[in-house]
C-alpha cells in the first residue's frame, strides 16, 4: 500500500489488498478479498464486490456498482454510475461510458468500448445500451450509443455494432451483421434465398 491514499470514510472488507499509489475515495466499499493493483483509482461512492480484481492503472468512476468475482486488467475505465453484475471479465484498455449496464458473466476482450454520444455536435446528450447476461465480445469491438446486446450473443473482433443484437446470435463486421446462431445453425429468415430451378432444354445434335 506504499504511496496509496485510502479515505477514512472508505469501508474495506477482510483480506482486501491495495497496491502502490492507489486512490480510494470517500464512501467507497471494497468487499472481502478485493484486489487493487498498482495505480488503480476508485472514486467516491463506488462499491466493488467480493474477490474482484482491479488491474493496474484502472479507473472506477463515481457511484459505480461492480459485482463479485470480476476481473479488469490494465488501463480500463469504468465511468460514473455504471452497473456491472457478477463474474464480468474485461481485457486491457476497455472503456464503459457512464451509466452502462453489464449483466452477469459478460466477457469483453481488450480495447472494447461502449460509446454514449449519438450526435457528436450535441456532446451533452448521452445514451447507452445494455450488455445482457453471458454476452461475449472479441477484441476492439465498439458498441454504438443505445445498443443492447442480447443474452448469450457473441460479437466478433473489430466489429462496430450499430443496432440491437438478439439473444443467442453471432454478429461481426463494420457495421456488424448477423452471421449465425450461437449453436451453429442459421436462422431461416437470414438464410440465402434458394434460386429457382431453370429447366435445361436439350439441343438436338447436328447430323
Amino acid at each position: 500500500m506504499f504511496g496509496s491514499f485510502v479515505s477514512p470514510q472508505a469501508i474495506l472488507g477482510a483480506d482486501v489488498r491495495i497496491g502502490r499509489f492507489c486512490i480510494v475515495e470517500d464512501g467507497v466499499e471494497l468487499a472481502d478479498g478485493v484486489v487493487l493493483e498498482d495505480y488503480a483509482m476508485v472514486l467516491a461512492g463506488a462499491r466493488i464486490g467480493a474477490r474482484t480484481r482491479i488491474g493496474t492503472y484502472t479507473k472506477i468512476g463515481r457511484d459505480v456498482r461492480i459485482g463479485a468475482d470480476c476481473s479488469f486488467t490494465s488501463f480500463c475505465e469504468i465511468r460514473d454510475k455504471c452497473e456491472l453484475g457478477d463474474r464480468v471479465l474485461m481485457g486491457s484498455r476497455g472503456t464503459l461510458s457512464a451509466g452502462t449496464v453489464v449483466e452477469d458473466e459478460v466477457v469483453m476482450k481488450y480495447a472494447f468500448v461502449v460509446t454514449d454520444t449519438p450526435d457528436l455536435q450535441k456532446n451533452n446528450e448521452k445514451s447507452v445500451g445494455r450488455l445482457k447476461r453471458k454476452s461475449r465480445f472479441g477484441a476492439s469491438v465498439v458498441i454504438m450509443p443505445s445498443v443492447t446486446i442480447g443474452e448469450n450473443a457473441e460479437i466478433g473482433a473489430c466489429s462496430q455494432v450499430r443496432k440491437d443484437v438478439p439473444d443467442n446470435q453471432v454478429w461481426f463486421g463494420t457495421p456488424a451483421k448477423y452471421y449465425r446462431e450461437v449453436d451453429g445453425t442459421v436462422a431461416p429468415a437470414a438464410a440465402a434465398p434458394v434460386a429457382p430451378v431453370v429447366p435445361v432444354r436439350k439441343l438436338a445434335l447436328a447430323r
